[in-house]
């Protein structure tokens, strides 16, 4: 099995709170991070610019996509040239819609070939992906965020289509595609042996990169150890 190091698939932390991201920060393998409107007001961000800025300071050297928050296109537009002002290291996300389904893409292609580095983000289907590479080509580079961990809480296996996106971006030299919203650790190792670019994993995922090669029949009895001193301390007794 590969080790992180041998992976060629790039992990960024996908989160919003500064001190895992500053953590995450100090490891060489962490090749940037993703935030997104969700995750911020988790972590309980209250202003919006105050808080990408601070982050921005302490994190200068690797890319960073924040996203736009309005609903309305020209707003969408408007806030992501000032987004894109605040650093030379951020990726203005923009979803591929807006609430009322109507496509993003022409306003994708408006930014990109203004030279506004961008991440289209929520997308789900193949339909999404080509629209995308055809709006961003010749463009800025980009990149295309895929949500194969939502696609799989479907029932659907995610790496068919995922393959299938890798060979579609190939078209626009200028993006890369993620692999968005991983359920498991094993994703990365499906994300890199398709040839993805980039896979966002949440903290909670990057904490089991110590398991990768740990002996199996080791981790049965770590397994059991957990159980029946668990078993003890709750002062189970029949």
């Amino acid at each position: 099995m590969k080790t992180v190091s041998d992976l060629t698939v790039a992990i960024f932390a996908d989160g919003a709170e500064k001190a895992s991201m500053l953590e995450m920060y100090s490891k060489p393998y962490i090749k940037g991070f993703t935030t997104n409107p969700t995750l911020m007001r988790r972590a309980g961000v209250s202003n919006y610019e105050s808080f990408a800025r601070e982050i921005l300071r302490a994190i200068p050297d690797r890319p960073i996509s924040f996203e736009v928050f309005a609903d309305d296109f020209d707003e969408m537009a408007r806030q992501a040239r000032k987004i894109a002002t605040w650093g030379k290291n951020i990726r203005v996300k923009i979803p591929i819609t807006n609430t009322r389904r109507e496509s993003a893409v022409p306003l994708c292609e408006r930014l990109t070939h203004e030279g506004i580095p961008l991440n289209v983000t929520a997308l789900f289907t193949l339909e999404q992906v080509q629209a995308v590479v055809d709006a961003l080509k010749g463009g800025a580079p980009a990149y295309v965020s895929v949500f194969a961990g939502r696609i799989a809480d479907t029932g659907i296996d995610p790496v068919p289509l995922m393959a299938e996106a890798v060979r579609r971006l190939a078209a626009a030299p200028n993006t890369e595609l993620i692999w968005a919203s991983p359920r498991e650790l094993l994703n990365i190792f499906q994300a890199d042996a398709i040839g993805c670019h980039i896979i966002t994993v949440t903290n909670d995922i990057l904490q089991k990169l110590s398991l990768i090669s740990k002996d199996l029949g080791e981790y049965s009895l770590d397994t059991v150890k957990m159980f029946y001193n668990d078993g003890r301390a709750a002062g189970f007794a029949l």
